[in-house]
């Protein structure tokens, strides 16, 4: 059985590491997106009739152009004024947005063990719940722990019996856990997992039980949680 289980997790590894190293492609802007991008900045503020009549097509035409602009940033609109020139790049509107969501309108439920579960236990939940990080609690839903695939992977290696091998072996215990809050911004804690190279972060809130401050675990915060983050941001057209 330790050896379906090693095979399994090591699997699971490869196809991760080779979805997280996949590079992203930056799209250029169309010959018409630059156009109009230079006409705002020279006439700016300036409606999207005008903008068509310069460019001799209709505003249908260029409405999806300055959907375009408009999402990445570049260009600004207002009503009653027209468009104008934002001086900011895609990266500092994305920037902005992201610092103004908190983790608490972001984050996952946590998938959470205790202390004295199994290796084999853990393996399974982490297989079942689709997750990459399982965190570990005591008594209340206090932290104690995470368990990474590459941890379980290393404690499946050898002949040890993994249904009576405590995953608290295997788990990285405090104060070496990198944690985030509901009320910490979406693009510091965004930070934390490039930096830590790390796939998710516990989300915690500090609860004090006799005198003595510890971790509760509210939620977790993982690149998947990102990635929804966008594709909703672009869904429903947020603006700062």
């Amino acid at each position: 059985m330790n050896k379906i289980v090693v095979l399994l997790l090591m699997i699971y590894l490869l196809i991760s590491r080779h979805i997280s190293e996949r590079k992203v492609t930056v799209i250029d802007l169309t010959v018409r997106q630059s156009n109009i991008l230079e006409i705002v900045k020279q006439s700016g503020p300036i409606t999207g009739k005008d903008i068509a009549d310069k460019l001799g097509l209709s505003r249908a035409a260029l409405r999806s152009d300055l959907a375009v602009l408009t999402m990445s940033g570049l260009l600004g609109a207002r009503p009653r004024v027209g468009y104008y020139y934002t001086h900011k790049t895609p990266s500092d509107y994305i920037a902005t947005i992201l610092g103004n969501i908190q983790i608490s309108d972001a984050h996952s439920l946590p998938v959470v063990i205790r202390e004295n579960c199994s290796v084999y236990n853990a393996i399974v939940t982490m297989f079942t719940e689709d997750v990459s990080t399982i965190m570990i609690v005591s008594e209340g839903g206090f932290l104690e722990g995470v368990v990474s695939r590459k941890d379980l992977l290393k404690a499946s290696m050898g002949d040890r019996n993994l249904t009576e091998l405590p995953v608290k072996v295997a788990m990285t215990r405090m104060p070496n856990i990198i944690v985030t809050t509901p009320d910490e911004p979406v693009l510091d804690a965004a930070k934390k997992l490039l930096n830590h190279q790390v796939d998710a972060l516990p989300v915690v809130k500090v609860v004090v039980v006799d005198k003595t401050e510890k971790l509760q675990v509210v939620g977790r915060f993982t690149k998947t949680n990102i990635t929804r983050l966008f594709v909703q941001l672009a869904d429903t057209g947020y603006s700062i």
